[in-house]
C-alpha cells in the first residue's frame, strides 16, 4: 500500500457472534424461547475494522486489522467476512494453539443486550503480534485500540503507533476492574468510554453535560489527551485539554444498540485520518452510532458514508 495514503489501523479482537433474539432477557436460572438467531462476524477490534472499512469505501483512506484468529472454522469466516468489508488483513495473525473468539449475545425486544466472550485467540495476543504488525503500526494515521486483548499488548501497540506519529484512539471496553495500567494513559490521544465505562474509570455516572464534564476533566488529569463521554441517547461531551464541546443526539429509532459504540469509533478514527477537527469527527462518530442502532447485528449495521453525510444534513447541528 502507498505510504502516502492515510491508514487506520484497528489492533484488537475479531470474534464470531452468536446472536438470539427474545422478548426480553432471561433472568438468572431462567430459560426464555427466543425467536431468531445468527451467526455473524464480531469483535470489538474486527467491528470497529468492518466499520471503517465499509466508510472508507471509494476513498482515500486504507483500513487494516491486527490481531488473532483460531486455524478453525470461525476464523475462515471471520476473513471472509471482513475481506467482504474491504479490510486488509496482512497483520493478522492465525494462532494453532487457540480457537477463534466468539460472544453469545441475547437481544431484548427494546434493543438492549447482553453479552458473554470467551476470548480464546484474542487472549493470547502479545508484543509479538505488535511485532508482526510493525509495518501498519509505523504508518497508521490513527490506530483503533479497545480491551478484549491483554492491556500489555494493547500498550505496546500504542506505544510503537505513536511514537512514529499516530493519532491513538482507545475504546475503553469492556472497562476493566482494575483500571487501565498506569503506562497506558500516557498513550491515549482520545478515549471513547460509554455511560458504564464512564463510571468504571471515575465514579462519576453522567447522566449530565455537567456530570460528562466532571468525568472528562478526571479522564485528562489520569493522562489521556482527550476525552468523548459517550451518553447514550443523551449525546456526546469532548474535551481535547484545551477545548471542549457538546454534541446533541441524532434522532433516529433504534432497533438494536449492539453496534453503536464500535461503529462510533469507526466513524471517529475514519474523519481523524480525513484531517477533520476533533469537534467535527465527535459529530460524524455521532451519525455512524445513530445510523448503526437502526439495523440489527454488529458489524453488519455499519452504515455507508453516504448515510451518514445524509443523517447530517437532515440533521444539522444547531
Amino acid at each position: 500500500m502507498p505510504d502516502n495514503t492515510p491508514l487506520i489501523l484497528s489492533f484488537g479482537s475479531i470474534n464470531i457472534d452468536v446472536t438470539a433474539r427474545a422478548a426480553r432477557l432471561p433472568r438468572p436460572g431462567e430459560t426464555v424461547h427466543g425467536e431468531s438467531y445468527a451467526v455473524m462476524l464480531g469483535g470489538k477490534g474486527s467491528n470497529q475494522a468492518a466499520a471503517a472499512g465499509r466508510l472508507a469505501a471509494g476513498s482515500n483512506v486504507q483500513v487494516a486489522l491486527a490481531g488473532r484468529i483460531g486455524r478453525d472454522g470461525f476464523g475462515v469466516q471471520a476473513r471472509q467476512e471482513l475481506e467482504r468489508f474491504g479490510v486488509d488483513l496482512s497483520p493478522l495473525r492465525e494462532d494453532a494453539a487457540n480457537p477463534t473468539g466468539i460472544a453469545l449475545i441475547g437481544i431484548d425486544g427494546s434493543g438492549e443486550n447482553c453479552i458473554t466472550v470467551v476470548g480464546g485467540a484474542n487472549m493470547a495476543v502479545d508484543e509479538t503480534d505488535v511485532l508482526h504488525a510493525e509495518q501498519w503500526l509505523s504508518r497508521a494515521k490513527v490506530l483503533l485500540l479497545q480491551l478484549e486483548i491483554p492491556q500489555p499488548a494493547v500498550l505496546a501497540a500504542a506505544r510503537r503507533a505513536r511514537n512514529a506519529g499516530a493519532i491513538v484512539v482507545l475504546d475503553p471496553a469492556p472497562a476493566p476492574e482494575n483500571g487501565l495500567l498506569e503506562e497506558l494513559w500516557q498513550e491515549i490521544d482520545v478515549l471513547t468510554p460509554n455511560e458504564s465505562e464512564t463510571f468504571q474509570l471515575t465514579g462519576i455516572r453522567a447522566e449530565t453535560v455537567e456530570d460528562a464534564a466532571r468525568a472528562a476533566d478526571i479522564l485528562l488529569a489520569k493522562g489521556a489527551k482527550a476525552a468523548l463521554v459517550k451518553m447514550g441517547s443523551r449525546g456526546v461531551f469532548w474535551h481535547d485539554g484545551t477545548r471542549s464541546g457538546y454534541s446533541a443526539p441524532f434522532q433516529v429509532r433504534p432497533v438494536d444498540t449492539v453496534a453503536a459504540g464500535d461503529c462510533f469509533n469507526a466513524g471517529l478514527a475514519f474523519a481523524l485520518a480525513q484531517g477533520h477537527t476533533l469537534e467535527q469527527a465527535v459529530r460524524i462518530a455521532s451519525a455512524c452510532g445513530a445510523l448503526a442502532t437502526t439495523h440489527h447485528g454488529a458489524a453488519d449495521a455499519a452504515p455507508e458514508w453516504s448515510a451518514v453525510s445524509a443523517l447530517m444534513s437532515a440533521q444539522p447541528e444547531e
